[in-house]
């Protein structure tokens, strides 16, 4: 009857969404693309701006290809960075991009910025001096390091006051960083995933070697308090010496847990706050699905019954 195969479906509905709610509710890690911080091709709209980021100093956009933040060409020096700011507590931002020139000799790098500043020019792989947030750095040219393989990739927390140190490439103001020997004109796409858990993790991962394999290149549980309100940016320069410096994509992702974890902020140093006990929470849409699928079914098996008594007293009239 097709009664009994709309029940039937309406079951198997109900358990599929409860298998959901039972996998949400393990503390598995969810995420949520956060489409103002993502930058994907065309990149420009049909007025030829982006409605979530915005470039100055020397950089172009080729719609069909990427964003070079600058030329393989001496002295430039251009940016990029969202309009918005990034508010999210826990996040994962995945970077695509390509360094890549005609020179045996090469420089500078760019930076990935996630500060209060945005747009600013400056000295520190083409953004301002003396920023407040987080400033990662892969650095091509070796300046003043003895014992450390370049590309450099390396992290900074900027406090406002601390200017970056150049002539030894931030030795004294790293607080986590690689070598990365062989991302500059890699043979597949060369990525960047850095994740972000307040108060618990922050986490930076490089794709340059083969294609889909994660090389880990730095991991804490002490992550410095990223302020609040931050841009996501990211500039380059040159000096001298020059390459193309190309952002290919930008896809970021707000990361939660279904179990709800909450916690203080950090301190500047990076120090952890004491944190608050994770509060059971329900499992969201996936648990509100399984409610009303069995709403439906309690409704449906009613109005069967109802029909099916209705139909059995007519008979015993006639």
């Amino acid at each position: 009857m097709r009664w009994q195969t709309w029940l039937s479906s309406a079951l198997g509905l109900a358990a599929t969404a409860r298998a959901a709610v039972s996998h949400d509710e393990e503390g598995n890690i969810r995420s949520i693309s956060l489409r103002t911080h993502t930058l994907v091709q065309p990149y420009l709209d049909s007025d030829m701006a982006s409605r979530w980021y915005e470039f100055g100093g020397d950089t172009i956009i080729r719609t069909d290809s990427y964003v070079r933040l600058v030329s393989d060409r001496p002295s430039q020096n251009g940016w990029l960075f969202s309009r918005v700011p990034l508010t999210a507590t826990n996040w994962e931002i995945e970077v695509e991009f390509k360094i890549h020139g005609q020179h045996q000799l090469y420089g500078d790098g760019f930076a990935m910025w996630l500060t209060k500043e945005r747009g600013k020019m400056g000295s520190v792989f083409g953004h301002a001096d003396n920023f407040e947030g987080l400033g990662l750095f892969v650095d091509t040219y070796k300046n003043n390091r003895p014992g450390v393989v370049f590309p450099y990739v390396m992290a900074m927390y900027g406090d406002g006051k601390t200017s970056y140190n150049k002539d030894n490439d931030g030795k004294d103001q790293e607080f986590a960083g690689c070598s990365a020997r062989g991302i500059r004109h890699a043979s597949v796409p060369t990525k960047l995933k850095l994740t972000y858990f307040q108060d618990k993790q922050l986490k930076l991962e490089l794709q340059y070697k083969s294609e889909d394999e994660w090389t880990l290149c730095f991991e804490t549980s002490e992550p410095p308090a990223i302020p609040s309100v931050t841009y996501l940016g990211f500039s380059a320069e040159t000096g001298e010496l020059s390459d193309n410096h190309d952002i290919i994509s930008v896809n970021a992702r707000n990361l939660y847990t279904s179990g709800g974890q909450t916690g203080s902020k950090s301190s500047p140093g990076g120090r952890k706050s004491k944190q608050q006990k994770p509060e059971k929470q329900g499992g969201g849409w996936g648990w509100f699905l399984f409610k009303i699928v069995m709403v439906g079914v309690v409704l449906g098996g009613g109005y069967v019954g109802y029909t099916v008594y209705r139909t059995k007293n007519r008979s015993h009239r006639f």
